[in-house]
């Protein structure tokens, strides 16, 4: 299951819907739902985030939850290792073989340890200023 899947589980069994009342309230199949909950579909579009945004009411902070939960709710990811020193790259790979059997404790654990780390994706380097041309003796370099 997903962030965005286990936060729209939560907000329908508060209202005591079921998948197929809110499948058509919202004009998708009971299966996209029921798909979207468990992970087994991508992220849905803007026009659905803002769709259940208005079925369920969620305004200001909730609606930005909700709009950033779907934003980490790729069920496949990529990683692509380019740049990454190679410890990086098979610790990666560690994780993405292992990940499934961690229990929750130590997804807490590791997720702390990065929050600690200040694993945030750093700012993009500016880009290089193109070189002035330079003029000698009546040539441009």
């Amino acid at each position: 299951m997903t962030p965005f899947g286990e936060k729209l589980r939560q907000l329908r069994a508060e209202k005591h819907l079921t998948q197929r009342d809110m499948a058509a309230a919202l004009e998708v199949s009971a299966a996209y739902l029921s798909a979207l909950e468990h992970g087994r579909r991508g992220a849905p579009t803007a026009g659905l985030i803002h769709q259940i945004c208005q079925y369920f009411g969620l305004i200001w902070d909730d609606a930005d939850e909700l709009t950033a939960l779907a934003k980490l709710s790729r069920p496949r990811l990529k990683l692509h290792a380019g740049g990454l020193t190679p410890a990086q790259t098979a610790l990666a790979n560690r994780i993405t073989r292992e990940l499934r059997h961690l229990d929750p404790e130590t997804v807490a654990a590791i997720n702390a340890l990065l929050d600690g780390a200040g694993a945030t994706a750093p700012a993009r380097p500016a880009r290089a200023k193109p070189r002035a041309r330079v003029k000698a003796a009546g040539r441009e370099w």
